[in-house]
Formats: C-alpha cells, structure tokens, sequence
C-alpha cells in the first residue's frame, strides 16, 4: 500500500516518541520523498530536519547533517526564521557530533541569533546550552559562562535553580 506522505510523517513521529529512531528516520526519508514529488519543498524540508534529528539520535551524524545541509536555505526563502534556526540547530548538533566544533559553534550562535529575532527564548536558550557545553569542553571558561548566563537569559520563565545559576555567573572566574 502507498502512503500518503503525512501518513509517513505520523507513522514517523508515533516511532520517534517510542525510542525507535532507525524506523522514524525510515518513515521521515518516504515523507520527505513523497513531498518532494508533490513539490511542496516547506513540508520536505520539514521532513528532511526530523529525518536528521532521527538519524543523530541513531548515532548517525553525517547522515544527520546531509539531511540537514539546505533545509536552512528553504525556510529563508519562505520567511519562516524559527524553522531556519532550527535547521541551523539540527546542522550544529550534527556537527558537534562529528567533532567539528568551530562549525557547530557558528551554526548555534546563526540559530540564536534567529531564535532571539523570532522570539523564541526558550529555544534560544537550548542552543546557547548547546554552545557552552561544547566551550565548556574546549576549556573555554569565560566563554562558556557568557553562553549560560545568555541561555538563562533568554529563558522566558527560569525556575528558581535557573535564576541563582544566572546570579552565581554575574561573578566572572
């Protein structure tokens, strides 16, 4: 039986939410296809990002960042700033997987820097966590406690816990 592709996405995200990221990436490559031949590039690249999201969390990083590489490039187009961060999100998370840190860091500082343009703080504060732990890493101290104290910032309601973190980073090392 042919699918549909929304009925592929559906079965990919019901597979996504119940651990099984192999099957979701499988289902999320047929919507992708399936888009792409009814020519609807938004739903496509949607697809190819939840694709890659899949495939990162199978341990597949490459090919999480092929799925990804140009997705950025379809939302630009179309105006929607919140997806093209996440793309650069997705294409950072890829990356940093890979080992390849610079590229990571300037893909998370383009992801929120848009995240912050579409108000999205809360996103905004995931990809600023996402930044310092790979500074954090590099032994980058100042850097990574600008990158906290940025991502508690952007938090639109910070938890008790969250506002004393961004208390305790106001005293720089």
């Amino acid at each position: 039986m042919n699918k549909e592709p929304h009925q592929w996405e559906t079965e990919g995200k019901r597979a996504f939410a119940s651990g099984r990221y192999a099957e979701a990436a499988d289902a999320f490559r047929e919507a992708s296809r399936g888009f792409t031949l009814g020519r609807d590039g938004l739903h496509a690249a949607e697809s190819d990002n939840n694709l890659s999201v899949s495939l990162l969390k199978a341990n597949q990083p490459q090919k999480a960042l092929d799925a990804a590489s140009g997705t950025d490039k379809t939302f630009e187009a179309a105006g929607d700033v919140k997806k093209q961060a996440m793309a650069f999100g997705n294409q950072a998370a890829a990356l940093d997987a890979l080992k390849r840190t610079e590229q990571a860091l300037n893909l998370y500082d383009r992801a929120a820097s848009l995240f912050a343009d579409a108000g999205e703080g809360d996103l905004r504060s995931l990809v600023l966590q996402s930044a310092a732990a790979i500074r954090l890493k590099q032994g980058k101290l100042t850097d990574t406690a600008m990158d906290m104290l940025g991502s508690l910032s952007a938090v639109e309601k910070p938890s008790l816990t969250q506002r004393f973190l961004k208390f305790l980073l106001r005293f720089k090392p």
